[in-house]
């Protein structure tokens, strides 16, 4: 599996994700998506899976270091002493001695930015998170971090499809070397029956969904987590790293409209800003 090296650790660039994936029936998808060869898993607290991943995980007799273990923070718990309890159950539920990458999953319009990122570093300093990120900031959020707190920022988390144009944030990471990890990259099931997506599945052998993530995988900087609870699909999602489109692929795919998000709660930032 190719990876993408940031901040001293290296991230699978297909990934599995499993929002939407709630209490003990996530233990045998997670299972089989390990058996099939993922090794960077993305939970978060806000997703009540984390026990359910982690007995997955103790479950497949991989040996810790093979993983690529990813969990969040929610935005209610960004108060240090709040993040450090979070992180400690997070642990804890994911039976772990460490996060390979711990993220901020949405800004808070009242956190302390800079107490935040503090309270993060210490985690990599203490041994319990190998590297930090944040998801959903927009580019004015992700400069004050980076550029005016200095946070070692290993990757941001955003959703990222055919059908959103993420250019300015794109531009943005590719300057501070820091990858995009696209969450939704089959916009919740839509680019399956896109018939564009379709047209191009069809030239090509594969499926819409196969189209749409590597039209993701092969930009650069760029790893993607879809889900998938069906055995079928994550290997049919694993198998689209195979696959390769031409000009006029991408060009049909660069008409699609850019302006449509999936994502975006009453909490969500400016996108914009």
């Amino acid at each position: 599996m190719e990876a993408l090296k940031t901040q001293g650790i290296e991230l699978p660039r297909l990934g599995f994700g499993t929002y939407r994936m709630p209490g003990g029936g996530c233990q045998s998808v997670v299972e089989s998506a390990l058996e099939l060869g993922y090794r960077h898993i993305d939970t978060a607290e806000m997703y009540q899976n984390e026990e359910a991943v982690g007995a997955a995980i103790a479950a497949s007799g991989l040996a810790r270091k093979q993983l690529h273990l990813t969990t969040k923070v929610w935005h209610e718990n960004l108060e240090p002493e709040s993040l450090r309890r979070a992180l400690g159950a997070s642990l804890a539920k994911l039976g772990v001695d460490y996060i390979d990458l711990y993220m901020v999953h949405w800004p808070s319009r009242d956190m302390d930015l800079g107490a935040v990122m503090e309270t993060m570093q210490g985690f990599l300093q203490n041994g319990t998170v190998r590297s930090i990120g944040v998801c959903n900031f927009n580019v004015t959020m992700l400069r004050k971090t980076i550029e005016e707190i200095g946070a070692p920022i290993a990757c941001h988390q955003i959703e990222y499809h055919v059908f959103l144009d993420q250019s300015k944030m794109l531009s943005y990471l590719r300057e501070k070397g820091i990858p995009l990890v696209s969450y939704a990259p089959l916009a919740q099931g839509r680019a399956a029956s896109d018939p564009v997506l379709q047209g191009i599945a069809v030239k090509h052998g594969v499926s819409a969904a196969q189209v749409a993530l590597a039209w993701l995988l092969e930009q650069d900087g760029v790893a993607v987590i879809p889900k998938a609870q069906r055995r079928e699909s994550q290997e049919s999602n694993l198998n689209a790293r195979a696959v390769k489109l031409d000009d006029d692929d991408r060009q049909a795919i660069a008409v699609l409209p850019k302006n449509h998000r999936f994502v975006s709660p009453p909490f969500a930032p400016e996108w914009d800003a």
